[in-house]
């Protein structure tokens, strides 16, 4: 019994998903690291500037949210059709992607700019985190555009199984996020400062010659994300021009947009569209309640959610070469293949994601040291790190199986089991235990870790009705 749960049970399909995953856990990972590097260097200017960062960044991923359900109704027609070997409507899926992101991307960073100060305010109010945090969220609001193409694109090479192509770009673009953002941040001044007390080994604070003028602080932050963001989707264009399926039906732009696959993505992408938008309202609330506890709690949520984000994005890249198997081999009627997938894409996301598990566990004060000096925020951030490890179990667990709902075409039951979880189960009783009655930083952690527990829960419940095997898309 042991034997059936720890080794692979099909190695010829658990290959399929590592072959699959591994270029997206490593793409996801250096995608990640821009928030990472963000809060490296941001934290070292106070919590204020880290809680400001934390803020900004959740109502920017608040208002990206509807654009994860249009990715997923890329991936999920791109690879149903490459089972099919419809390779034309692959691109067309890519294209009527392209047309539902750039008509929802473009009026809402023009919100953001305009509405930032207006709408930061509601979330926190500190007269020094708030017009920072509002600095932070209207440069971000500018990158939604080119954020959203990133997502598009992302949806469909991991649909048509080239995985590959998001290694390049990510790495390229987090390259030159780190870059612009050292010298943004510090300034040619503080540059070197922050080598001899971080890298002192690694001064390469020449390399920031141009950056005469004082930092930028939080906004400087913003600033070289929205360069690298720019930059990666022009990197995916030009990969675009070299897909050999691409080249085959004339390019992207000659097959035109389909009206009738149009309608299809809508149906597929708007409901879970709307529910990550309720999902990330809902980490905004949090964040307040966070916020209302006091500034040291919500720096402090900020970076466990940053270094928790960072650690569950190899369960992601599994979850999303399972989604695509799921998605193909319902494509060529392999049922049998598509419960496979499901079941050694869990096994795989549970050796990595345990694994890190035991690292938070075991070194929560060396981790958080490497993004904050501030003793408060370490203090209370190695509880919370530890609470994060021991759930990376569960984690697992859901990730895997909404992914491989959304694979299947089923979008609509894992995005409300999430949102409903969030909204009548976390956030209530966050408030109630960590504000109202005075119980502090640690009880929302606490049933933080319950709501990740019940959503795991119900939806392997789900994936084990297995009606998810008759969705046709």
């Amino acid at each position: 019994m042991l034997k059936k749960i720890i080794f692979p049970q099909d190695y010829i399909v658990f290959k399929e998903v590592w072959v699959l995953a591994l270029p997206v856990i490593i793409s996801n990972l250096s995608r990640v690291l821009m928030s990472l590097v963000d809060v490296a260097m941001v934290g070292h200017l106070g919590p204020e500037a880290l809680a400001a960062t934390g803020m900004g960044g959740m109502l920017v991923w608040g208002a990206l949210s509807l654009v994860l359900g249009i990715r997923t109704s890329v991936q999920t027609i791109s690879s149903r059709r490459l089972g099919q070997n419809k390779k034309r409507e692959c691109v067309k899926a890519l294209n009527n992607g392209f047309l539902l992101a750039a008509a929802y991307s473009f009026p809402i960073s023009i919100i953001g700019w305009f509405y930032g100060p207006q709408l930061i305010p509601l979330f926190i109010v500190d007269d020094i985190t708030t017009p920072l945090a509002v600095s932070y969220f209207r440069i971000a609001s500018a990158g939604l555009f080119f954020n959203s193409i990133s997502f598009v694109f992302q949806g469909f090479y991991t649909g048509i199984e080239k995985t590959k192509v998001h290694l390049s770009v990510t790495i390229v673009s987090n390259l030159i996020n780190v870059y612009f953002n050292i010298g943004l941040i510090y300034g040619k001044e503080k540059v070197g400062q922050f080598f001899i007390n971080n890298l002192e080994t690694f001064n390469l604070s020449f390399l920031w010659f141009w950056a005469d003028f004082d930092g930028l602080g939080v906004s400087g932050a913003a600033l070289g994300t929205l360069i690298a963001s720019m930059w990666m989707t022009a990197h995916y264009y030009l990969y675009l021009q070299k897909q050999k399926m691409v080249k085959k039906v004339g390019g992207f732009v000659n097959v035109g947009l389909d009206k009738k696959m149009l309608k299809k993505q809508i149906q597929l992408s708007f409901p879970m569209g709307i529910q990550e938008m309720m999902i990330a309202i809902g980490w905004s609330v949090f964040y307040k309640i966070m916020a209302i506890i006091g500034i040291v709690e919500l720096a402090t949520t900020q970076l466990l959610f940053t270094i928790m984000h960072a650690s569950f994005m190899p369960a992601l890249g599994v979850g999303q070469a399972c989604a695509t198997l799921v998605g193909k081999y319902l494509g060529t009627k392999e049922i049998k293949k598509s419960e496979k997938s499901i079941n050694e894409a869990l096994r795989m996301s549970e050796y990595i994601m345990g694994s890190m598990g035991l690292f938070f566990i075991l070194f929560p004060e060396f981790i958080l040291s490497l993004f904050t000096s501030d003793q408060n925020i370490i203090t209370m951030g190695t509880w919370g790190l530890r609470v994060i490890g021991v759930i990376q179990f569960v984690d697992a667990v859901g990730f895997t199986m909404f992914l491989a709902l959304t694979g299947a075409g089923n979008t609509l039951y894992p995005a409300m089991v999430e949102s409903s979880l969030i909204w009548f189960f976390m956030l209530p009783l966050s408030y109630c235990f960590g504000v109202h009655f005075g119980l502090g930083f640690k009880l929302p952690w606490v049933i933080f870790a319950i709501y990740l527990i019940l959503m795991a829960i119900i939806l392997t419940v789900k994936v084990k009705k297995g009606d998810w095997k008759e969705i046709e898309v």
